[in-house]
């Protein structure tokens, strides 16, 4: 639903939006968000218009109602229930190293390290950018806010990198 208040009016802008900004949190296929639009629609928390395209199929478009943006805004009210578990593809190899040689460890924590590089230097991207571009949206705050804790949980990320590596690097001398 808040995706219909910054003007994503259909499954494939919503798409497109989750998978420039948001997918750095939150992933989500084409197969969740028709059926959760469909659901919306029914509910009363979205209107949906058709509108015929030439050479394509129809066009949906969504509108967020009153009862949809007081739906959003009771759930935003609501507290986080549970810390999401991270699935962590590295963690796992490395809680069973002892079955690989240090230097495969060595070379999975030096690649790791060099995405997670790559991803805080896109955080500081964008963030620029809506400081500077988008400053003015009435989002950018928030915007900035998420940008933020991706920007520190990145940086603590690629630091703990750095620390298992000297730390396995003084095991194996």
């Amino acid at each position: 639903m808040g995706l219909l208040t910054i003007g994503c009016n259909t499954g494939y802008s919503i798409k497109q939006m989750i998978d420039t900004s948001l997918n750095h949190f939150w992933k989500i296929s084409y197969g969740q968000i028709y059926p959760m639009l469909k659901l919306l629609a029914d509910k009363g928390y979205a209107t949906v218009e058709d509108f015929a395209q030439e050479g394509k199929p129809d066009k949906k478009e969504y509108q967020i109602t009153a009862a949809g943006t007081q739906a959003l805004k009771n759930w935003l009210k609501q507290p986080i229930s549970e810390l999401t578990v991270e699935k962590n593809e590295l963690l796992l190899k490395l809680f069973f190293s002892r079955h690989q040689d240090p230097q495969s460890v060595q070379h999975h924590l030096e690649n790791y390290q060099k995405k997670l590089e790559e991803r805080y230097n896109t955080y500081a991207g964008i963030k620029e950018m809506i400081s500077t571009q988008l400053k003015d949206e009435e989002d950018a705050p928030f915007w900035i806010i998420t940008l933020n804790y991706g920007l520190k949980t990145t940086q603590a990320a690629i630091d703990w990198c750095q620390e298992t590596k000297e730390l396995s690097l003084k095991k194996e001398g």
